[in-house]
């Protein structure tokens, strides 16, 4: 069979104030600004390129979140990767981020946290690889 899906193109966001997130997530992530309006931005992490983030301003907002009924733990949607766990997470608390536990396994080292865009959107961070990234 024939797949004719390749990669993921572009992760969208709800958000309240669309300048006001581009500059926290321009700020967070280092992306670049590819096309803004009055009511979206598409956002892009440069050389990569995929996926593109496009912020959606909305008045609806629901957050992007969800919590697991077989163990309540509340999960995000979007996990974004970081060789320097640590050091990243110890950045976001100095910008006065809303971040979550920090957990790392104490044989591996992989782990990851949660933490909150202005929004309130719950996203995180993780220092894990999967085949082919």
């Amino acid at each position: 069979m024939t797949h004719f899906v390749s990669h993921i193109a572009t992760v969208e966001i709800p958000v309240s104030h669309v300048q006001k997130s581009v500059e926290w997530y321009t700020d967070i992530f280092g992306l670049n600004v590819h096309f803004q309006d009055q009511n979206s931005a598409m956002l892009t992490f440069g050389a990569k390129g995929v996926p593109t983030i496009y912020l959606v301003e909305t008045k609806e907002q629901q957050g992007l979140s969800f919590r697991n009924t077989n163990n309540d733990v509340v999960h995000s949607v979007i996990d974004f990767y970081t060789p320097s766990l640590t050091d990243f997470y110890q950045w976001l608390q100095e910008k006065h981020v809303d971040v979550g536990p920090l957990n790392i396994h104490p044989e591996h080292g992989y782990g990851g946290f949660g933490f909150k865009d202005p929004d309130g959107n719950l996203l995180s961070a993780t220092n894990i690889l999967h085949p082919g990234q």
